[in-house]
């Protein structure tokens, strides 16, 4: 369904305004999905890219600053969500040996085992959006260059 359609609002200032619009609207409607898919795991979609990174980084660990840089939604309270996630024994967390304010952060076995369970089900996710392959690098190439 197009935008004009989805929001009821024929008229818009100019292309770039309704672009914005439909990005925001799109942005909301795939955030919705997520939810979804993740509410039955217990976790939020912060989480779930908490345990993207540190599946990334495994078997080695990461401080909690670099996760935080490495996020999708950087205005996350990382450490409030690490200790969410460590009560949930999804992650481990030690002092840094370095400093002691800081902790490194590892995923635990369960974690992984809950990734590999929402993997699964994230297959239906990846055809949301019912591109094509080429579609799909083109819209991202697209968005790369709307933020630079």
């Amino acid at each position: 369904m197009k935008i004009e359609e989805e929001i009821k609002q024929s008229k818009f200032r100019n292309a770039n305004q309704k672009a914005i619009i439909n990005l925001l609207y799109t942005t909301n409607w795939l955030y919705t999905k997520q939810q979804q898919l993740l509410k039955p795991h217990g976790i939020t979609a912060q989480q779930y890219n908490i345990l993207r990174i540190l599946r990334g980084q495994h078997p080695n660990s990461i401080s909690g600053t670099e996760i935080k840089s490495r996020m999708l939604d950087q205005n996350s309270d990382v450490s409030r969500l690490l200790d969410r996630m460590s009560l949930k024994k999804l992650i481990n967390r030690t002092i840094c040996p370095n400093d002691k304010r800081a902790s490194d952060v590892s995923i635990t076995a369960d974690g992984l085992a809950t990734l590999a369970v929402i993997d699964k089900q994230a297959k239906d996710m990846d055809q949301l959006l019912k591109l094509t392959e080429e579609d799909a690098l083109l819209l991202s190439n697209l968005l790369d260059k709307a933020r630079n």
